[in-house]
């Protein structure tokens, strides 16, 4: 079930429908990460030019510099799921809707969350996301640990967040959380799936919009088997 959704939803991430999408959420991570380089990069000069490592040994300066840079690229990648659940939040809507009509016609399509509660659970769970991604870049230098942490972390983060907001577009949050937890198994793999995009460089780039049509197919798909209600006809609610 796992791998034909994962193939459906890469089929869908590269479809007419969701092209436009595509740039749009292409050109806001790309955006972010920007910004947070800049931000990242300035703060290094500044404190370059207040805190030398050596008067005697400029060389040593620069070598830091580089040194930091290269740093920023492996920062850079703990940061990503944070920014990825934070773009996945303002393309949710659209994206899932294009999905569930176009693979599953004649089932009910859901509904959008109100603007505001849906941003507060997005910047929510982005900061999760950071303070957890920032405590494995800790152990990024502890050989093995760094990484089955970083990967561990995040495809349970990214499970979480991805299949609760696809399952909130039919039901309410509580009963979308006791959902995962029911199909835990299934919605771990769907994360370690997303988790093992978000360290290929550039490719990770496509996770927030991947990640949107993976888990619409995962909880339409268990949804057919669920002992949980059935999702039913709901009236739109355009978002304001």
């Amino acid at each position: 079930m796992l791998i034909q959704a994962a193939f459906a939803a890469l089929r869908q991430v590269f479809s007419p429908p969701l092209r436009a999408i595509l740039w749009k959420s292409l050109a806001l991570t790309v955006g972010l990460l920007v910004l947070i380089w800049f931000g990242l990069t300035r703060l290094i000069q500044w404190f370059q030019t207040s805190h030398h490592i050596s008067a005697d040994y400029p060389f040593l300066d620069t070598l830091a510099y580089f040194l930091a840079g290269a740093g920023l690229f492996v920062a850079l990648a703990y940061l990503m799921p944070a920014v990825s659940i934070l773009v996945a939040s303002f393309f949710l809507d659209d994206a899932a809707e294009i999905v569930e009509r176009t693979d599953f016609p004649g089932e009910p399509t859901g509904r959008p969350l109100p603007f505001g509660p849906a941003m507060f659970y997005a910047l929510r769970f982005a900061g999760l996301a950071l303070l957890v991604n920032l405590a494995a870049l800790i152990l990024f230098f502890v050989p093995v640990v760094g990484v089955v942490a970083f990967f561990a972390a995040n495809a349970y983060l990214l499970s979480r967040e991805y299949f609760e907001m696809a399952a909130a577009r039919f039901r309410p949050l509580p009963e979308a959380s006791a959902m995962r937890r029911h199909y835990g198994a299934t919605t771990i793999a769907a994360g370690c799936l997303l988790a093992g995009l978000m360290v290929v460089p550039v490719v990770n780039l496509l996770t927030p919009l991947f990640g949107i049509a993976l888990m619409v197919h995962v909880h339409k798909r268990l949804s057919r088997r669920s002992a949980l209600p059935a999702p039913a006809p709901v009236e739109r609610i355009r978002r304001g």
